[in-house]
């Protein structure tokens, strides 16, 4: 999977005539390995203990780059710190998302999805894509201390 979405990657450099770069390759490795929603800042301190020569502004370029060839996804939250996610070919979820801790907490739902549709169609309109977005306090939040 991970050499799919490099393949994936550098077809699309290459399309925009973008030169193989390998600070580019540093990013997109370090981006496919984190396991969560990561911000510019986030992902440039992991880079950067190992890299140092990279920059917060290649970081965030490069990100930009990765949402537009379609394999990170923009989230935007509350807290106006916008986050980034792996964005898999025909997967799709949803956010439960903590405004004490930041904390966001994917799910899948059938019977939400299927209402979307039915309101959708109600209204003559043709869904291209969609998120959902719940905000409210996690359960470690939530816990008395």
């Amino acid at each position: 999977m991970i050499l799919e979405k490099k393949k994936a990657f550098n077809e699309f450099a290459a399309a925009k005539g973008l030169r193989s770069t390998r600070q580019r390759d540093i990013i997109l490795d370090f981006f496919l390995s984190t396991h969560q929603h990561v911000s510019v800042e986030e992902l440039y301190l992991k880079i950067k203990a190992s890299h140092p020569g990279i920059g917060h502004a290649t970081v965030y370029r490069t990100l930009k780059l990765f949402t537009e060839a379609g394999l990170a996804r923009e989230i935007l939250l509350h807290d106006g710190q916008t986050r980034y996610e792996h964005a898999l070919a025909g997967e799709h979820h949803d956010h439960l998302v903590c405004t004490g801790c930041n904390a966001i907490i994917e799910f899948e739902d059938e019977t939400i999805e299927k209402l979307q549709k039915e309101i959708a169609a109600r209204h003559g309109f043709m869904i291209r894509r969609h998120k959902l977005e719940i905000y409210g306090l996690c359960a470690l939040c939530r816990a008395p201390r």
